[in-house]
């Protein structure tokens, strides 16, 4: 892919790469706070393209960094095939200049070093170099394979692919499927092309301003997005950086003086910390590498926007690399008990890795200065992974490694980490493109995850946001058709019921295999896999998409049928309480501390003994009486109407509105109603609204002998089978 010159709105010589870190050393020395790694002379590289040897015997001298960054990951690689597909690229390239007058070939060997030091493999690496070559050049897909082989070939054509596509706005949604199923199928593919674009990122100054932008904002919404799924934390970081300078350079140019006025400081509140750490770990006996990785550029703008004004320990992180995973919490351990822990910045991601394959402990410890610094610790694998993500888990053809497997022996497939598993998913199942497009963007746009657990003790990892909707979906695919509601924390709860991070969630499945989703269901759904399949059930069934229209399949009346019928039923109830209401009293006596005021017990709390009441004096000398919980209550206190002292009286007998919420199920009506007359009640008014969501919710007002019994009597109502949930009405009402 073309690409242009050096950007001079790069960060300069204070932007060290924000993920090489800096070890403390031993002993009272200790290295510069904000070392890196000087960036490699493309100029230079170019001229060795040109005049370096291409022998068959020895490595041109061009990929001598390429090499010596994959030999630090792979000591025993072949390098063959790189000679050979640097020999191939360059011949190929020859006389193709970038933007910046640079030779092509410069281009393909910075993408092969980003992917190197990441750590990927030889035929990665043997691709890279050869990425722009069936594209630009006369070289052939069939070319490439028989040279380098079928893998080799696959790759390239996935690359070639991706070039093709607009990122854009305007993209092609079936266009951008093809290309996400292709980079389903290996994920190599889209660690090329992230490489790819990071150093299109890294040298996009000589284009103009207008197409900066436009590069920079498609880099942002679609690209950074897809690189923090893939767990690539190294190129989304810089990719990050790299847009913020262009798309806010005002922002970014505040940021860069703030990491300039840190470096001048005479103290180091961070090294000092990490030094407390390193001795805190060797006098415990834990073998541990302790480094301080500065923040990269976004990060300290989002913690100088949160913060405010930033402390000497915000600039950076203290990082602790163990050898195994027990060490990890033996580390978390010393530090909490020798150090002043931050509890509330404690998250366990080894236990509960995300979805992107990162694991690590988070902390935070204090000192007696107000300095907080923030700890993360891992393993060193667990760092690779950190970093490089898929790319750190190498080729999926070769024999697995100890670490590519789990418990049961079975490879852990890295071409497929769980969020480019249900891409692909989602691509089968969607209706149409536009529903796969749409609903991606809104993937992506996700930039946080929460973790609920089921009853049997597994893990879903949800946006968040996500609700009881998005769950099901989660845990039973399509068969969430079926699902009638869930307990959420052990409480009954509707699906539209929102989880939060660390949630216990139980899917209550019907039993009806003709069960069907609800349109209002995707309202309440915000991940792709709910989404489309509710979507395309509905797109299958368009005569089914009004749920209260659809009858029993048993043959038995529907509950719209049934509610009609409950409804009457209520009604004659009604009559009979209201005929025998005339010889007691309607409700129970509330006396009010204000002679003569007609008392009035409010409609939209329901007050019965022996709640805790309050009243206010309203038109006509009348004194409403409201629970103190009532909504009412913090109304009339916001616009200042004064209180009046309420209690009860000494009769009973009380009228009380309770809600049903019932899951639908023919003659529950009937059921509800009769064990109201059991407990001896009786209906004064019945509402039943249309079933939702597979649910009904029904309103009672009724007439308690025993406000005493009000207990009992909602305790018998819970115990009719479908009801899950009964509890005293909340009206919103009027105040005059």
């Amino acid at each position: 892919m073309s690409a242009e010159a050096t950007n001079p709105a790069s960060p300069g010589a204070v932007t060290s790469s924000p993920k090489l870190s800096v070890p403390l050393e031993q002993g009272g020395s200790q290295a510069p706070r904000w070392r890196s790694r000087p960036r490699i002379d493309l100029r230079r590289l170019g001229r060795a393209a040109f005049l370096g040897s291409a022998t068959r015997d020895r490595l041109p001298d061009a990929i001598g960094h390429v090499a010596e960054a994959h030999r630090a990951h792979h000591p025993d690689a072949d390098l063959e095939p790189l000679r050979r597909a640097y020999v191939l690229a360059e011949s190929s390239h020859r006389g193709q200049m970038r933007k910046s007058g640079e030779p092509y070939i410069t281009h393909p060997l910075a993408v092969t070093l980003i992917l190197a030091e990441l750590g990927a493999e030889t035929t990665t690496l043997t691709a890279s170099l050869l990425h722009d070559t069936v594209e630009d050049t006369d070289v052939t897909l069939d070319q490439v394979g028989e040279e380098f082989g079928a893998e080799v070939r696959y790759l390239v054509d996935g690359v070639t692919k991706l070039e093709k596509v607009d990122y854009g706005a305007a993209a092609e949604p079936e266009t951008f499927r093809k290309m996400l199923v292709a980079t389903g199928n290996d994920v190599r593919v889209m660690s090329i092309k992230l490489a790819d674009r990071l150093h299109n990122m890294r040298t996009l100054g000589v284009m103009r301003p207008e197409k900066q932008e436009r590069i920079a904002k498609v880099t942002r919404d679609v690209l950074i997005p897809l690189a923090e799924r893939l767990g690539v934390q190294a190129l989304k970081t810089e990719l990050e950086d790299l847009v913020f300078a262009i798309l806010h350079r005002e922002e970014y140019e505040h940021t860069r003086q703030l990491i300039v006025d840190n470096a001048s400081r005479a103290d180091d509140p961070l090294a000092e910390i990490a030094d407390e750490v390193r001795a805190v770990l060797r006098d415990s006996g834990i073998q541990a590498e302790v480094l301080i990785r500065p923040r990269h550029f976004v990060s300290l703008h989002r913690a100088a926007r949160k913060r405010g004004r930033l402390r000497g320990s915000d600039f950076g992180r203290v990082l602790v690399l163990v050898n195994e995973d027990a060490d990890c919490y033996g580390v978390l351990g010393e530090l909490h008990t020798c150090m002043t822990p931050v509890v509330s910045e404690f998250k366990d991601f080894i236990a509960v890795p995300k979805f992107n394959l990162y694991q690590s402990l988070h902390t935070a410890v204090a000192r007696a200065d107000g300095q907080v610094a923030e700890v993360l610790i891992r393993t060193h694998q667990m760092h690779k992974a950190a970093e490089a993500g898929v790319i750190a888990l190498g080729n999926p053809y070769a024999p697995p490694s100890e670490e590519q497997t789990d418990s049961d022996g079975e490879r852990i497939d890295p071409t497929r980490p769980g969020w480019l598993s249900r891409l692909l998913d989602w691509q089968e199942a969607a209706p149409d493109p536009d529903t796969f497009w749409s609903t991606l963007r809104e993937d992506l746009a996700q930039d946080r995850e929460i973790t609920v657990f089921r009853a049997d003790g597994g893990s879903l990892g949800l946006p968040e946001g996500a609700s009881c909707v998005d769950a099901a979906y989660a845990q039973y695919g399509e068969d969430a058709h079926a699902c009638i509601g869930a307990r959420v924390n052990g409480r009954l709860a509707t699906l539209s019921t929102v989880l939060r991070d660390g949630d216990t969630v139980q899917l209550l499945m019907g039993q009806d295999p003709a069960s069907e989703p609800s349109r209002e269901w995707l309202e309440h759904a915000h991940t792709p896999v709910a989404r489309i399949a509710i979507q395309r059930w509905l797109a299958a069934h368009p005569t089914h998409s009004d749920p209260a229209a659809v009858q029993e399949s048993s043959g038995e009346p529907s509950e719209a049928e049934e509610a009609t019928a409950g409804a009457a039923r209520a009604a004659v109830d009604a009559r009979s309480a209201q005929d025998d209401s005339a010889a007691s009293p309607a409700a129970a006596t509330a006396v009010v501390d204000q002679p003569g005021a007609t008392v009035r017990l409010a409609g939209c709390c329901t007050p019965v003994p022996p709640d805790e009441v309050t009243g206010f004096a309203v038109r006509g000398g009348v004194v409403t009486v409201h629970r103190v919980e009532c909504a009412g209550v913090a109304h009339m206190k916001s616009t200042g109407r004064a209180e009046v002292g309420v209690h009860w009286g000494d009769t009973t007998e009380a009228r009380v509105t309770l809600v049903a919420e019932s899951f639908g199920r023919p003659h529950l009506l009937a059921d509800l109603t009769e064990a109201i007359a059991l407990e001896g009640v009786a209906i004064v008014s019945a509402t039943v609204e249309p079933p939702s969501q597979q649910r009904v919710r029904h309103t009672y007002t009724l007439q308690l002998p025993d406000a005493a019994h009000l207990p009992a009597l909602m305790r018998a109502m819970r115990n009719v089978p479908g009801v899950y949930d009964v509890s005293r009405a909340q009206h919103h009402v009027a105040v005059s």
